[in-house]
């Protein structure tokens, strides 16, 4: 929620699965954020980084290295890593 400025003043705002788009409640404590940081030619960190949340459901399962895979090959991170199989 918002008050008349702007600002959120919400106590407690879950995040999403980056890889299934389920809620990461405040009991899940299996859930893990990861920040991967932009580098520039030179291997120096900018100030910009990409945020990815797993649900403990997902790491679980065993698909969190999986799913990281998937999404910062979608990100462009990786190249030629992840392949969609049946």
């Amino acid at each position: 929620m918002e008050n008349e400025k702007g600002q959120i003043v919400d106590l407690y705002i879950p995040r999403k699965c980056s890889a299934t788009g389920r809620l990461i409640t405040a009991k899940d404590h299996a859930s893990v954020q990861i920040n991967i940081a932009d580098v520039d030619a030179n291997g120096v960190i900018t100030n910009t980084f990409k945020t990815y949340a797993l649900s403990g459901f997902v790491r679980s399962l065993g698909e969190a290295d999986d799913s990281i895979n998937r999404l910062s090959t979608q990100d462009g991170y990786l190249k030629n890593v992840w392949n969609y199989s049946k």
